[in-house]
């Protein structure tokens, strides 16, 4: 049974024991026949199982190195549930094949139409991670703390609510945006790569904008706005690259103060002398990239003075990924990385497989990232 599935039967499942309760209560109270003549009129609520009383609309007062208020813990049901009450069903996103997809305009470095050798691609899973820096969170994921803050600090922010709600409105809550645009991937599996293609393409269908696309179908279909920047900032310059981003998204958030999360989708570059790595997980019958997100740390010379609750939200979404889909994620990289992660409390860098990876798999990556990233927002709606 699929995921998508054994949703939809949780669901009417919770549906038919919600409307149940009453009945049974009544039939207790009043007996059978009383309740008969009642027409048993079911009222079902969509409050949170354990409210949250605090109010998270400002946490600036609070510095990574206070202890929050316990009620700024983030609830078991916030990662675990399918949210608050009965989770809407949505219409199952299905998109084309990147390898059926042309783009009106390739620009000035299309993709290859011939494929030669000369490296070996090496398929692998990456599972759970080891070593003194590497720790695991509450429910799902892990992180890799390369910095100086001890692992009880970062374990201890960990548990903590994103800082930042959501809310019901017809404006866009996330960005997306590529700051090294023309990253791209493999065609297919197959067991050599071209070692003369730098895996670089202005083709869109084909470099990491396609992924974007891919989470922002998701997150659409389940009501969240959301505005994609498609511009190249890597191309024909490398170099600058994230100083042109950010030129590109500060317009929109400054238009847009509605936005409450700002990803910057990438893919990452796994290899050695002579191999490319393809990290991929199965779920679902489908094969995936596997992910990784990226939390900057501020060592004092960076101007990210809310770092942490960028980590918030990292951790909380990689165990509500994580939880969805086992063996997607690989741990969080907390560094000291800049990234333009000043600019929100919901910033975040994800690496989206490798140039090992196939297209297809990193395009259902993609939907697996808006799939659990919708869930996880529509979960933080304020009442």
């Amino acid at each position: 049974m699929t995921r998508r599935k054994r949703k939809k039967l949780t669901a009417v499942l919770k549906t038919c024991i919600l409307l149940m309760l009453p009945a049974a209560v009544a039939a207790a109270a009043h007996g059978a026949a009383s309740l008969r003549e009642s027409g048993m009129n079911v009222a079902v609520s969509k409050t949170p199982s354990a409210a949250v009383s605090a109010d998270k609309s400002d946490l600036s007062k609070y510095t990574a190195d206070e202890t929050l208020p316990a009620d700024y813990y983030l609830d078991e049901s916030l990662i675990l549930s399918e949210g608050y009450g009965i989770t809407a069903e949505t219409e199952e996103v299905v998109l084309k094949s990147p390898l059926e997809m042309t783009a009106d305009d390739p620009g000035d470095k299309p993709y290859p139409t011939v494929w030669n050798g000369g490296g070996e691609i090496i398929r692998t899973t990456y599972g759970k991670y080891s070593g003194d820096r590497i720790f695991d969170l509450e429910k799902f994921g892990q992180v890799n703390n390369k910095t100086s803050i001890p692992n009880e600090k970062l374990i201890s922010e960990s548990r903590c609510f994103p800082n930042f709600t959501v809310t019901d409105t017809n404006e866009p809550q996330v960005l997306i945006y590529h700051t090294h645009t023309t990253e791209s991937f493999e065609p297919f599996v197959r067991e050599n790569f071209d070692t003369s293609f730098n895996y670089r393409t202005t083709d869109e269908t084909k470099n990491v904008v396609m992924i974007g696309d891919a989470i922002q179908a998701e997150l659409e279909a389940q009501g969240i706005g959301v505005i994609h920047v498609r511009t190249i900032h890597d191309y024909p310059s490398y170099n600058g690259s994230y100083a042109r981003s950010r030129e590109s998204i500060l317009p929109v958030l400054e238009e847009y103060p509605s936005i409450k999360v700002a990803l910057d989708i990438h893919r990452d570059a796994i290899s050695s002398e002579g191999i490319a790595y393809q990290p991929y997980v199965t779920i679902d019958g489908k094969e995936a990239a596997q992910i990784m997100i990226i939390s900057g740390c501020d060592d004092g010379t960076l101007g990210m003075p809310n770092y942490m609750m960028n980590f918030h939200f990292a951790c909380a979404l990689q165990q509500r990924l994580e939880g969805d889909y086992s063996g997607l994620t690989r741990p969080i990289l907390f560094d000291y990385r800049h990234y333009n992660q000043d600019l929100t409390t919901g910033s975040l860098l994800i690496e989206v497989g490798s140039h090992g990876n196939t297209l297809e798999q990193v395009q259902y990556s993609g939907q697996l990232i808006g799939r659990s990233l919708g869930e996880l927002l529509n979960s933080m709606k304020e009442d």
